[in-house]
């Protein structure tokens, strides 16, 4: 990207803060398809904890992700009272695995991202393997989720799990 292009681009963008055990990740708003009311997923027989089973959303069977567990960040992590379910779009390009599933804390925040709101934090210390950057957007702390990261991993354990 030349530096025409970077001052040509837009200065904001929407994005969208989701709470989760632990803490929050940011996310680009075109990645969030639905919010829905958490419920009980199917369990997956093999599945890595942090696949807490798949939930039906328009057709779909979708794994449900605990991001804690599967970023090592916290282990207790499961649906309860106040509870969502984030459905994002996976990004990767599998046409078996276009969506997943997040449990979140409550509903996702609307925000705007600009470029002097959003600063690269060091955090307290190592990323986890899910994460691309630790963030500040004007006070809150967030972590960029690698969503290709993630879906390789969901795919990778489903497979196993099969």
């Amino acid at each position: 990207m030349s530096q025409a292009d970077i001052n040509d681009a837009p200065s904001d963008i929407r994005g969208v803060l989701i709470q989760v055990e632990g803490g929050r990740l940011l996310l680009p708003n075109a990645t969030v398809s639905e919010v829905l009311s958490y419920a009980a997923p199917e369990p997956v027989e093999g599945a890595p904890d942090w696949i807490l089973g798949r939930i039906r959303w328009r057709g779909w069977q979708l794994p449900l992700v605990a991001w804690a567990r599967l970023a090592g960040t916290a282990p207790d992590e499961a649906g309860g009272l106040g509870s969502k379910v984030a459905v994002l779009k996976a990004l990767h390009g599998n046409p078996r695995l276009p969506y997943f599933a997040l449990l979140t804390q409550g509903f996702p925040r609307l925000v705007t991202v600009s470029r002097t709101a959003l600063v690269a934090d060091g955090g307290d210390g190592d990323l986890p393997d899910a994460a691309l950057a630790s963030v500040l957007l004007n006070e809150d702390r967030a972590l960029v989720p690698d969503m290709d990261a993630i879906a390789g991993r969901i795919d990778d354990a489903l497979k196993q799990a099969a």
